[in-house]
């Protein structure tokens, strides 16, 4: 039986991956589970699972935590940690064979770096570890001789159809895109997007953050730094179209002509199996593609001036050094100030290509100034939303 540890395991990805492990029965334990603030969730995985270590963001969730679980009558409570300390006790514990990185955000990186660096299996979901520190994790990954598996639908999808090829044989990589809300959008109906409308994705169910960089396309190119780092090809040789159907989630041209497609249902427990189960292939009950639904099958080319974070994107890997951080971390200030309605759907990749220009070009060469060059990015992208607040402020008042 082996064991896991999951960085975010009460997210989206974290109780799928959970649903994973309860549907294959006797053949993982969960040794390690690492959340924030949804305790409730938490205290019923803990039940269910009995981990020996659980850790939550602070000290004083960790009080309560205590005592939610005493409540319950649980006699044997795991060890309970918080903070930076506590996600770093989830990614390394010794009996942990399999890391699930699925936390949100940065928060997650130091911890997956850390697992890497102990030459665990990590199944990576976490977007932000390679985009802010692709180099970094790549290297540690390289020198412990460990292949790290993703977990992303699309990335899933690519490592699949790489095993029908050598990597030399490679003409391209594709990956394919939803569209999400505004594909068909008049773009001159733009600049009144609300969040709800962002919000709702017409095929998938994910958490906020996600689902605006879906609806900007900034998450596919996320996704085309992703596959840069784990699969060694070039930006040119990495390709984004949109299918609306997101039926075939990523494929592989080779230099012959021939094309390796790997398509499925919108179900995210199908490349996290893949992913726990490695190079296995197990039988499932639970997923399955209805093949009386699919009627065709479209795609578009994606464009850069409907969807610039697209291009902002592959900008930011080109320049490399703390660019990526830079883009990872100004999108996630602009799309939560877009979220509170403090910035306008179109605001967000204008903030983006603003933060990307005041950011000094320099070599990052440890996890901390990834985080340094993180915090920068931040407080640059405060000060650029501030500004746009100011201006907009400035034109009612004239008017």
């Amino acid at each position: 039986m082996k064991q896991l540890s999951i960085l975010g395991s009460t997210g989206s990805i974290g109780r799928q991956c959970l649903s994973v492990v309860e549907s294959l029965p006797g053949r993982f334990g969960v040794i390690a589970l690492a959340a924030g603030a949804n305790l409730e969730e938490l205290v019923g995985q803990i039940e269910r699972h009995q981990p020996e270590l659980v850790s939550v963001a602070d000290r004083r969730r960790a009080d309560e935590l205590s005592q939610l679980l005493s409540e319950k009558g649980i006699q044997q409570k795991p060890d309970i940690h918080h903070g930076r300390e506590g996600m770093l006790a989830v990614g390394t514990h010794t009996k942990a064979e399999i890391v699930v990185s699925a936390a949100v955000g940065v928060v997650g990186l130091e911890a997956t770096y850390e697992a890497v660096k102990l030459g665990k299996t990590v199944a990576l979901s976490n977007k932000e570890v390679l985009v802010a520190a692709g180099e970094l994790v790549m290297a540690a990954a390289n020198k412990a001789g460990r292949e790290l598996l993703p977990v992303d639908s699309e990335h899933n999808a690519l490592h699949q159809c790489l095993r029908g090829g050598a990597y030399g044989e490679v003409r391209r990589l594709v990956l394919t895109a939803s569209g999400g809300p505004f594909r068909k959008t008049p773009l001159a109906e733009f600049e009144n997007v609300t969040p709800e409308q962002a919000l709702a994705h017409p095929n998938w169910r994910m958490g906020n953050r996600i689902t605006i960089d879906s609806a900007t396309m900034m998450n596919k190119g996320f996704e085309v730094i992703e596959a840069h780092w784990l699969f060694g090809l070039s930006a040119d040789q990495i390709e984004v179209v949109i299918h609306p159907q997101s039926t075939i989630h990523s494929m592989v041209e080779f230099v012959d002509g021939s094309v390796l497609a790997q398509l499925g249902p919108t179900d995210m427990r199908l490349p996290l199996q893949y992913a726990l189960t490695y190079p296995e292939r197990v039988a499932s009950k639970q997923i399955a593609l209805d093949w009386t639904k699919l009627k065709r099958l479209d795609f578009e080319k994606a464009s850069t001036r409907r969807f610039p974070c697209l291009r902002l994107a592959r900008e930011a890997m080109r320049k490399g050094g703390p660019y990526p951080c830079a883009l990872n971390a100004a999108d996630e200030v602009a799309v939560s100030a877009f979220l509170e309605r403090r910035l306008p759907f179109l605001g967000i990749p204008e903030v983006i290509e603003r933060v990307l220009a005041r950011t000094p070009r320099r070599r990052i060469e440890s996890i901390e100034e990834v985080f340094t060059a993180d915090a920068e990015a931040r407080r640059m992208a405060q000060e650029e939303i501030a500004k746009a607040a100011g201006g907009v402020a400035a034109q009612v008042r004239s008017a």
